[in-house]
């Protein structure tokens, strides 16, 4: 373990940054091997990647959010009015592109609503994002009139449900969203910036970064992520339904959160997110395996928040007395 400097006390904010993340994926890992023998076949470990795309995308819109001292509660509600759009689109057009360019527009014009209301108006991203929530679930229930599009072709299915070659082709999207977040995050200004930004507004503002474009960036682009998971959502489903993904960004966030990203800001990479979101995939994974009912795994999901946060909490304070 590693000792601070000055004291020469273990710091464990400094060992679960480092290590923590991925020591829980593996010790869960070991123990769900061992209790359900179904948990390592090729079939489970196929389904277990199938599950985690869609949270895994959104947990890249989320973490930028987050790194930004923001957060997104509008994600699983604007997925699914994006991807019952696309859906629609498809059904009415027969074409593809149409349908993937509306989903991902109608969820870029959300994002871009949540960055100029929180950065114009200096409104509190919970509350700005609040309402994004619910004049998207009101605008797609009223154009629907909660009617789900189902039978979507198989051009569009291929999305969700089509392989290459062994491997699913919803985690070659995936894993081209994670490059791309990454990418932003390690090598570009606005990535830059965003750490900045979450860790100190009023120094990032000093030194001369854009602190509302930053915020305007992140917002968007975690709508334009919201709208991905929402077409590939819907392909996997092969419906469009604008009651789906009910609280998937409570799982986005808690796989950004349990990844070692900071609710303060200004703290968080790729990596440990997508170890964070494949810990969420597999617990969910056991508990299917195991036949726990729905409510039951609401609750372990919900405690599961919890404790993220407090190691947050913990991981902060240990930082400090280090």
């Amino acid at each position: 373990m590693t000792k601070s400097k000055e004291n020469g006390k273990f710091n464990f904010g400094e060992i679960y940054n480092k290590f923590g993340i991925f020591l829980v994926f593996l010790l869960m890992f070991v123990i769900f091997s061992v209790w359900n023998q179904s948990f390592l076949s090729g079939m489970n470990v196929r389904n277990i990647l199938r599950q985690i795309v869609v949270i895994t995308i959104m947990a890249c819109g989320e973490q930028l959010m987050i790194i930004c001292g923001m957060i997104d509660l509008s994600a699983s509600r604007v997925l699914a009015c994006a991807g019952t759009l696309s859906a629609y689109t498809v059904l009415a057009t027969g074409n593809l592109f149409a349908a993937i360019l509306v989903g991902l527009g109608v969820a870029l014009i959300f994002g871009a609503f949540n960055g100029i209301v929180i950065v114009t108006f200096d409104i509190p991203p919970f509350i700005a994002t609040l309402a994004s929530m619910m004049v998207a679930e009101g605008a797609i229930m009223t154009f629907t009139g909660g009617q789900n599009y189902s039978n979507l072709g198989a051009a569009f299915q291929f999305i969700g449900q089509g392989y290459i070659g062994p491997i699913p082709f919803p985690v070659f999207i995936m894993a081209f969203i994670l490059l791309v977040t990454y990418y932003i995050l390690s090598w570009t200004p606005i990535g830059r910036a965003m750490y900045a930004v979450g860790g100190n507004t009023a120094a990032a503002r000093a030194s001369g970064i854009n602190v509302k474009f930053t915020k305007f960036f992140a917002a968007a682009y975690a709508g334009l992520m919201s709208g991905i998971a929402g077409i590939v959502l819907m392909s996997r489903m092969n419906s469009g339904q604008p009651a789906a993904a009910v609280s998937y960004e409570m799982d986005a966030i808690t796989a950004v959160i349990i990844g070692g990203t900071s609710m303060s800001g200004g703290t968080g990479t790729v990596v440990n997110t997508i170890v964070g979101s494949m810990i969420i995939g597999i617990i969910k994974n056991f508990m299917n395996l195991q036949n726990i009912n729905a409510s039951l795994q609401k609750v372990v999901l919900g405690l599961l928040v919890m404790v993220a946060v407090i190691l947050d909490i913990q991981v902060r304070k240990s930082r400090s007395k280090g």
